[in-house]
C-alpha cells in the first residue's frame, strides 16, 4: 500500500511539473478595456496564462472575475519605469525557466485636434505612452521572451500608414511603431523571436469615445484664433467621427489577429484588421498623395 501511495504521489508531482512546463505565458499591456481586455480574455480562453497590465486594481479584479486564475493582473503604467521594473520581477518569479511566450504591447492613447494649437504636453504624453512605453516594455521583457523563443506583438493602426487630419500626434506615434517593428523583426531573427504589428482600422473601444471627447472639449474651449481657423472643420470632424463609430469593428476581431500572431506556425508580419484598414493599405500604395488627401477630406467632411 505504501509503495502504491508513493507511486501515486510521484505521478501527481510529475503531472504538476508537466502542466507547468506546458503553460504558455503572455503579457498584455493596456488590458483594462477595449482591445487589451479582449486579448486577455481570448488568450485566457485558449489556455494561456495571461499577465494583464492594468492601471487600476479594480480593473484587474474585474478581469479575474471574468476569466478566473488564468489571468494575473499587474499594476502597470508603461510611462512609469518603476512599475515596469516591478512587473518584470514579478513575471520572472512566476514564469521561471519557462520564459515569456508572448509580449503584446497594446497600451496606447489618442489625442486629437489641430496640430497648430495642440498643447506640447499632450503631444509629449502621446509619444511617451505609444512609443517610449513600447520601447521600455520590449527592453525590460525581451530576455524572458528570448528564453521561450516567444513572440512580440505591437498594436499599430491604419493611422500608421495613412494618417487622418487632426490626428497628427497619434499618427506620428503609430508611424514610429512601424519603423520600430521593421528594425526589431530583423534584429531578433537570430533567436527566432517573431515580431508582428497589428494595424486595425476603426475599433469600437473607449479610445474612440475619448477622441470624440477631446474634439468636443477643443470646440468648447477654442481660443479666438483657433475658432476662426478651425471651427467648421472640427464640427465636420465630429460628425464624421459619429459616422465612423457606427461602422467600427468589435475589439474581439483584433484579439483574434493577435492570437494568430502568437500561435500560428507561420505568423504574418502585419495584420490589417477591418475593411477600412485593408482598403487604405491598398490605396496608399497605388494613389498619389494629393488623391489620398482628397479622399481624406471627403471622408472626414472637411
Amino acid at each position: 500500500m505504501r509503495g502504491s501511495s508513493c507511486a501515486q504521489d510521484w505521478r501527481e508531482r510529475q503531472s504538476v511539473m508537466n502542466a507547468k512546463e506546458e503553460t504558455r505565458y503572455v503579457l498584455i499591456t493596456g488590458a483594462s478595456t477595449g482591445i487589451g481586455e479582449a486579448c486577455a480574455l481570448e488568450m485566457a480562453g485558449r489556455k494561456w496564462h495571461v499577465f494583464a497590465g492594468v492601471r487600476k486594481a479594480q480593473d484587474g479584479e474585474a478581469l479575474v472575475a471574468k476569466a478566473g486564475p488564468a489571468i494575473t493582473p499587474l499594476l502597470l503604467d508603461v510611462t512609469r519605469r518603476d512599475q515596469i521594473i516591478d512587473a518584470e520581477k514579478r513575471v520572472q518569479d512566476i514564469v521561471g525557466d519557462a520564459g515569456l511566450a508572448g509580449l503584446v504591447n497594446n497600451a496606447g492613447i489618442a489625442v486629437a485636434g489641430p496640430l497648430e494649437f495642440m498643447p506640447m504636453e499632450d503631444i509629449e504624453r502621446q509619444l511617451h505612452v505609444n512609443v517610449l512605453g513600447v520601447i521600455g516594455m520590449i527592453q525590460a521583457f525581451l530576455p524572458l521572451v528570448r528564453i521561450a523563443h516567444g513572440r512580440v506583438v505591437v498594436m499599430g493602426s491604419n493611422s500608421g500608414f495613412w494618417c487622418e487630419p487632426f490626428l497628427a500626434a497619434y499618427g506620428a506615434s503609430k508611424f514610429a511603431l512601424e519603423g520600430i517593428v521593421d528594425a526589431l523583426r530583423t534584429e531578433l531573427r537570430p533567436w527566432e523571436i517573431g515580431v508582428a504589428i497589428v494595424e486595425p482600422g476603426c475599433v469600437r473601444t473607449p479610445i474612440l469615445e475619448k477622441s470624440r471627447a477631446d474634439i468636443e472639449s477643443l470646440q468648447a474651449h477654442m481660443p479666438p484664433e483657433m475658432e476662426a481657423l478651425y471651427a467648421r472643420p472640427l464640427a465636420a470632424l465630429r460628425l464624421a467621427t459619429d459616422k465612423v463609430e457606427r461602422m467600427a469593428i468589435p475589439p474581439n476581431r483584433v484579439a483574434r489577429a493577435v492570437c494568430h500572431a502568437l500561435e500560428s506556425r507561420r505568423p504574418k508580419t502585419r495584420y490589417r484588421v477591418g475593411i477600412d484598414s485593408r482598403i487604405q493599405s491598398v490605396l496608399v500604395r497605388c494613389l498619389p498623395d494629393r488623391w489620398r488627401d482628397y479622399i481624406s477630406r471627403r471622408v472626414m467632411g472637411i
